[in-house]
């Protein structure tokens, strides 16, 4: 097989990102784990209100200053003005699974099982965020099943992302986003706006809008992931993940070109995806990639 030949369009993994907790800070890295949910510890954690609903940066914006690291067996936390917080990343399992440890908690309009990670941890978050706030964990023994109006006849799995275990867009959207910006007189952004788990590079512009699997050169075989639907964009991408600043260039401009009628015209940048083969696969930072374009 030639890779390069089998493909309409090839290029390399140029940014991976995981995102511990939902809504907080993401972790750029040069590899990460393909699990059955998505990148390994993407989403494993939320923040939600004292009735189980998530808690984002649409309401509190400072939540994209709370940066996580993952350090051996622990999740450590910083944020401005607070102590740092070191959390297990282990699972709690047989005593230690305290009975009240156990609760639910809502993600939109899914309701999932999930583990409450303690007093110190929800003090630490409602101390720096100014309202109530426990910390949860995915509960790994729960199944939270992908919308089948996008995935067909395959079962997809995710934890606590929006809806899909996947998001990838490209260097160029991101470079082309920037150009019009720069036109307008507007302030350029990064891609950590956007919030994706894998950036591509040697393809056009919104090339991942016009493919339906992204096959990946990984080590060991072949990584194949579905572009299941296209991401659809509320008001985070319009904060500042440098200072938590709330501004309005970034979906102003996505007005202009982004409408799309795959989604009743709500604006969309970038592509959620799903896996279809490769679990366990270790994707890396330079990984040649290859797609076929899809039109239909």
């Amino acid at each position: 097989m030639n890779f390069e030949t089998d493909h309409d369009l090839t290029g390399t993994i140029r940014h991976l990102f995981i995102y511990p907790i939902k809504s907080c800070a993401g972790i750029a890295v040069e590899e990460a784990r393909l699990v059955e949910s998505g990148l390994q510890w993407d989403r494993a954690w939320m923040v939600t209100d004292m009735d189980g609903a998530l808690r984002t940066q649409r309401e509190l914006p400072r939540m994209v200053l709370v940066q996580p690291a993952l350090v051996g067996d622990e999740l450590v936390l910083n944020a401005p003005g607070m102590p740092e917080l070191r959390l297990p990343t282990a699972v709690p399992s047989g005593a230690q699974n305290a009975r009240n440890a156990s609760t639910r908690a809502r993600v939109w309009s899914d309701t999932v099982d999930a583990l409450d990670m303690g007093e110190e941890a929800a003090g630490w978050f409602s101390r720096y965020l100014e309202v109530p706030c426990r910390l949860v964990r995915f509960n790994p023994e729960c199944r939270r099943i992908v919308d089948s109006d996008w995935t067909g006849e395959v079962e997809a799995v995710t934890q606590f992302a929006d809806g899909f275990p996947l998001l990838v867009t490209s260097t160029a959207s991101i470079d082309e986003l920037n150009q019009r910006l720069q036109a307008a007189r507007e302030q350029t952004v990064d891609v950590r706006r956007f919030r994706p788990n894998l950036v591509i590079d040697g393809v056009e512009s919104h090339d991942e809008d016009r493919i339906d699997s992204l096959y990946i050169e990984a080590q060991e075989s072949l990584v194949e992931l579905r572009m299941a639907k296209p991401c659809s964009r509320c008001p985070m991408p319009d904060v500042n993940p440098d200072n938590a600043a709330v501004g309005t260039q970034v979906n102003g401009m996505l007005r202009q070109y982004r409408a799309d009628p795959r989604v009743n015209g709500a604006l969309t940048f970038g592509m959620n995806a799903i896996t279809l083969q490769g679990e366990g696969q270790w994707l890396r930072v330079g990984q040649r990639v290859g797609g076929n374009l899809s039109f239909d």
